[in-house]
């Protein structure tokens, strides 16, 4: 007892107990990290997968575990999961709690164990575009490939019957395979003509499956797992707020912010509330895109080049030409590309479906957003009853009544002589009683020095001819 007494002693002084206490209960405290995958594969959904691994992986979890239920997504994020998922060094497992359908179906099968509950199903990995409708067979072809890499990635048992050594898939790739080609025959698993999904009795029969659990607490008694901590991951602000904003409708309306608060800034002088409008709806459509990994830096400078195009055409260049058209042309473009997942300049995952939404979010947001600006910019400022009439100018100033846009001055100036300070080419300047003026020759040139006479003033335009 005495001696027990002396080394606690000891290590109060050495400042050594507390760290062995706690050293204790690190190696007893297991954790696990849960994340939630239960609405469509998309770039949020990788994103998020991204963030919670690193969660994870600071936290030196020793499970991750995937609580699914999703009817699948798009192949290029579910295909960044499932990899990050085979690269992960925390062991990690899904429970499949309803569907694990397409995507979602990679996404499980690259994990080391499968859990599902009574009810649920794996497979039907077609890939297919938004309308249901399958994709040509070059999808298909890398589909099929993905799905028996994933399944390989998990090696093979051993079987050794006498002198005879046989080898086992754990996962078998052809069934992986046969969930997404209709013309593969197993035996006693899929017929040929048909898409193979699994029920949990057939996937744990199969090996597609460890076992059939009925909650999230089943699946960590099965992985020695019951007294562990759970931490799970928990969407930002930022996340939902990215989520909302890459709303198909929200870009709509946020498009109509952008070319309505141009167009009606056009419409008025200055710099004002309208052009504000604009640029906030700008940053608003294109910042959550770019976190979301669909508007690349070249697709939103396509944009910005396109409105100084229009900008030049309209304030520089006369008329209307080709230099409008461009501006026109590449701001749409930039619009439209910042809403589809392409990679540069290669459209490969990009389906028609997804074009089409894209061009027509773009259109009917710039036909909305102009016209509503076109109706605003007349119901508010040109009517007598405008909510914002009592900003605009109604009265009209007419020169009988006194009133005159120029420098009364100028009215007196003509029939003056002078001299001409600059050769004009028609334009110039001109000395009139020792003050210079703006002047423009009625014809031809007139050089330096030359003795000139001003013949008419008309909208504060001195108009001269030699002496």
């Amino acid at each position: 007892m005495k001696s027990q007494i002396i080394i606690f002693i000891l290590c109060l002084l050495f400042g050594i107990s507390d760290s062995f206490s706690q050293d204790k209960i690190l190696k007893t405290d297991k954790l696990v990290y849960k994340f939630n995958i239960k609405e469509n594969i998309a770039p949020a959904i990788w994103r998020q997968t991204k963030q919670a691994f690193e969660a994870a992986d600071s936290l030196k979890a020793d499970l991750f575990l995937i609580h699914m239920n999703t009817y699948g997504g798009t192949v290029v994020d579910a295909d960044s999961i499932r990899t990050r998922i085979l690269n992960s060094k925390i062991p990690v497992v899904v429970f499949i709690d309803n569907n694990a359908a397409s995507a979602g179906a990679l996404i499980s099968i690259a994990c080391d164990r499968i859990y599902m509950r009574t009810g649920s199903s794996i497979g039907a990995a077609t890939v297919v575009n938004q309308t249901g409708e399958k994709m040509p067979d070059k999808y298909q072809s890398y589909m099929r490939s993905t799905m028996r890499a994933t399944a390989e990635a998990h090696g093979r048992d051993t079987i050794i019957a006498g002198q005879d050594t046989t080898y086992k898939w754990k996962r078998d790739p052809q069934i992986a395979e046969a969930m997404v080609d209709d013309r593969i025959f197993i035996p006693n698993v899929i017929d040929s003509g048909k898409i193979l999904t699994f029920t949990p009795a057939e996937a744990v029969k199969n090996g597609f499956c460890e076992g059939i659990c009925e909650s999230v607490d089943e699946v960590l008694k099965l992985n020695e797992m019951e007294n562990a901590r759970i931490v799970e991951y928990k969407p930002t602000a930022l996340e939902k707020f990215i989520g909302f904003m890459v709303n198909p409708i929200v870009s709509g309306i946020l498009i109509m912010m952008i070319l309505g608060g141009i167009y009606f800034e056009m419409q008025s002088p200055g710099i004002g509330f309208a052009l504000g409008v604009a640029i906030v709806g700008a940053v608003l459509y294109f910042s959550p895109l770019y976190l979301e990994g669909l508007a690349a830096n070249w697709e939103i400078l396509l944009f910005v080049i396109g409105l100084i195009l229009i900008a030049l055409e309209i304030f520089v260049v006369p008329g209307f030409g080709i230099t409008g058209i461009s501006g026109i042309t590449l701001a749409f473009t930039g619009l439209v590309l910042s809403l589809i997942k392409n990679v540069d300049f290669t459209f490969e995952h990009v389906n028609m479906a997804d074009l089409l939404t894209a061009v027509g979010t773009v259109f009917i947001g710039s036909v909305a957003g102009i016209g509503l600006a076109i109706y605003l910019s007349q119901k508010l400022f040109t009517t007598e009853k405008g909510q914002f009439s009592h900003l605009s100018l109604k009265e009209v100033m007419s020169i009988k009544e006194g009133y005159v846009g120029v420098d009364p001055e100028l009215m007196f100036l003509k029939g003056k002589k002078g001299i001409a300070v600059t050769t004009l080419r028609p334009s110039g300047k001109i000395s009139i009683e020792g003050k210079n003026y703006d002047a423009l020759a009625e014809s031809g040139m007139i050089e330096k020095g030359t003795r000139i006479v001003v013949t008419r003033v008309e909208t504060a335009q001195l108009y001269v001819e030699e002496e």
